[in-house]
């Protein structure tokens, strides 16, 4: 059920520019850009500087719900209808590792044919770019405290995959004993102790803020067909098997449809549900998460070579390619704009194969 308080209206005051915030925002570009010059160096392919690893992709239809209550029918949200919609899910780190290294996962939705008006930088696109993560916050309150950990990832980038794998078991085990005393730990998991679960039977979250046309929100996919559902934290035996996450994705989609409910959480109180500190979760008793749309897919190939150059090398998703209605806020969301936008440009640079902002998904190999 919806809130039962009204939402905030959106306000260019409710994001807060710290002075030094160019800075950071400067130096987590040029820590990417270190990571992703190193995993170059290495392999002679450019890659992403983070979530490099797909984990599975699939195309699927974007049904927005009719009769939504004016506070939710906004943007892409604001009358019925059904849009193509390319997901890609993946692992969090820049270089390709086996899977045993197991690290938070990332969803990232490319939505084909949408109209309205743009963000600067996408005016003549026709996408709107969702990326979420499977959490509902993030590990950090800030950029400052982000890039503290971005450059140990770098440090590390590409380094001793054995003791990588060996500390992600030790991190997993320790998970387990916090989260049997009923708790979670967030740098726990992001430092390699997440669950070798199923990544199809996630929920994702954007856990930073967007506009939400007149409001302000979060949005997530939850899985809500049975058979996808059933893969909520159900184990991925990765023996011997680097590739087993995708695998277990891509044995899934070739013989089951898929539905998920994306949702949106409008934020009700500024104070417990802020914009700039990205690590609050807010509270869903305060605000639960309603369902606009649903995402259908039907059984299909989730992975192959032709599908992975397509996608890997020729596109890119950033939450500031989309609608203004959905602009992303706070000063996570802004550090990603020109980071993202340079890692496109370097792997296009390199790789020469041009990254695009598609206006439909026919160059998409099925």
């Amino acid at each position: 059920m919806p809130s039962t308080k009204p939402p905030v209206a959106y306000h260019p005051s409710v994001e807060q520019v710290t002075e030094d915030e160019a800075k950071t925002s400067t130096d987590i570009d040029d820590t990417l850009a270190k990571i992703r010059e190193k995993t170059f160096a290495d392999s002679g392919h450019a890659i992403r500087s983070v979530h490099a690893k797909n984990q599975g992709m699939v195309r699927a239809t974007l049904i927005v719900e009719p009769g939504l209550p004016e506070p939710l029918a906004q943007g892409l949200f604001s009358a019925p209808g059904s849009y193509e919609v390319l997901m890609r899910f993946s692992t969090m780190s820049g270089d390709i590792l086996d899977d045993k290294v197991s690290l938070p996962r990332g969803l990232a939705l490319k939505i084909v044919g949408v109209p309205g008006a743009r963000l600067p930088g996408s005016e003549n696109d026709v996408t709107q770019n969702f990326l979420l993560i499977d959490g509902p916050a993030f590990n950090a309150p800030s950029t400052k405290k982000f890039l503290g950990g971005l450059k140990q990832v770098a440090a590390t980038t590409d380094r001793a995959e054995g003791a990588k794998k060996a500390f992600s078991a030790v991190l997993q085990a320790t998970e387990k004993v916090v989260e049997a005393f009923g708790g979670k730990s967030a740098k726990l998991v992001s430092m390699g102790g997440h669950p070798a679960t199923q990544v199809l039977g996630q929920t994702f979250y954007t856990a930073a803020a967007l506009r939400h046309g007149r409001c302000i929100a979060k949005l997530s996919l939850v899985p809500v067909s049975a058979d996808l559902k059933a893969l909520t934290d159900q184990k991925v035996d990765l023996s011997d098997r680097p590739d087993g996450l995708r695998d277990a994705t891509v044995a899934f989609m070739r013989t089951h449809p898929a539905e998920w409910a994306l949702q949106v959480q409008l934020c009700t109180d500024l104070e417990t549900m802020p914009v700039e500190d990205a690590s609050v979760e807010w509270s869903q008793d305060e605000s639960p998460y309603v369902t606009v749309a649903r995402v259908v897919a039907e059984p299909q190939e989730a992975y192959g070579a032709a599908l992975a150059h397509a996608v890997d090398d020729g596109m890119f998703f950033s939450p500031w390619r989309g609608l203004q209605a959905h602009q992303p806020l706070g000063n996570v969301m802004r550090a990603r704009r020109v980071a993202y936008e340079h890692s496109a440009q370097f792997r296009a640079a390199r790789n020469g194969t041009p990254v695009i902002e598609p206006r439909d998904l026919s160059a998409v190999p099925r």
